[in-house]
């Protein structure tokens, strides 16, 4: 580590992979991804600032002088060796609850941490760690508009009730069964589920969700969507879906994946008159003009078709009668069109 004393009063070095890098100390962002620091004994942290990025690095505990950044905003601590204990200080730092992003992503975490203070958060990410319940979140601000818990080993969805701003809700990669207790999250944009082992779709009327996904679950059925009228994206890849239902709702869907089902026909999407992106892929679908006639509402406005790994896909001049049925055409499987 360079001695700081040789840098100007503006500048703060930082030895990395044995070169030296000048930080800017006239910042109120502080940015020291990938320095691999074990600490931050030798950095300067100007009271001034507003983000601090230490992603990348090999910490294992929370510089104490972080807890007098009275004007720090965002705080990243992601892919570093945070153990629960680490972050037990954070609880008490009363000068950073005016904190809005605070990511604790990729660490050695086995539980939520008490956030409790921070009581303007917007972002809050604990994603690939190793927490097993949610118990913790009733204590996080209602203020939150963006939760990530995707890659851990939760099995209960709970203790969310009170985010009635959150937006974006994330617990793909867990070990959910069943999807409950989204009631009140009124205001929730985008929901992502995949590789769960959910059976079963309930989503407690969600009539402002935009996207969702279940992809790679244990669905055999397409039920349950019904009630989601401003839907745009829907991804249900490898599942065991038999037959396409409860879709003629979601007139305003854009984008439907069910490529890995078990699928032998397309049904139920004539009304979807704003659908551009169609995944059918490794299927069992059979007929071309089957599929030209089911997705005749969308006509005009289909622009990608995956077809591959059906028996349809064998048929003689299979991208001709494609391209013929949906003139805008822009992709069939692999191959783009001009």
């Amino acid at each position: 580590m360079t001695d700081r004393t040789a840098a100007s009063p503006e500048t703060n070095s930082v030895a990395s992979d044995d070169q030296t890098v000048d930080l800017d100390l006239s910042s109120d962002v502080l940015d020291l991804s990938s320095f691999q620091l074990h600490d931050l004994d030798s950095i300067e942290l100007p009271p001034s600032l507003t983000e601090l990025d230490l992603t990348a690095n090999r910490l294992t505990s929370l510089d104490p002088r972080i807890a007098n950044l009275s004007n720090l905003k965002k705080l990243s601590l992601r892919q570093n060796l945070i153990e629960d204990a680490a972050v037990e200080p954070l609880s008490s730092w009363h000068a950073l609850s005016d904190i809005e992003e605070l990511v604790f992503r990729d660490n050695k975490l086995t539980k939520i941490p008490d956030v409790s203070i921070f009581k303007s958060l917007l972002i809050f990410d604990v994603s690939f760690n190793e927490i097993t319940a949610l118990h913790g979140l009733s204590k996080v601000s209602n203020t939150l508009k963006e939760l990530y818990v995707s890659k851990n080993e939760v099995l209960k969805i709970e203790e969310i009730d009170h985010f009635h701003e959150l937006q974006i809700l994330e617990l793909g990669s867990n070990r959910l069964r069943v999807i409950e207790n989204l009631e009140t999250l009124n205001n929730l944009q985008e929901l992502w589920l995949g590789r769960n082992r959910i059976k079963v779709v309930n989503l407690c009327g969600l009539k402002c969700i935009k996207k969702i996904s279940l992809q790679s679950n244990r669905l055999t059925s397409m039920k349950g969507f019904e009630e989601c009228v401003a839907l745009e994206e829907l991804y249900l890849s490898h599942n065991g879906i038999s037959k396409m239902e409860g879709l003629s709702t979601l007139v305003n869907l854009r984008v439907l994946d069910v490529s890995s089902n078990k699928l032998t026909s397309v049904d139920d999407i004539k009304n979807l008159t704003q659908l551009e992106d169609l995944w059918l892929n490794d299927n069992q679908i059979e007929s071309l003009d089957a599929i030209a006639d089911a997705v005749a509402g969308s006509k005009d406005k289909l622009v990608t078709i995956y077809l591959e790994n059906n028996p349809c896909a064998k048929s003689p001049n299979y991208s001709t009668i494609l391209r013929q049925s949906f003139p805008n055409i822009q992709q069939i499987d692999s191959n783009i069109y001009g």
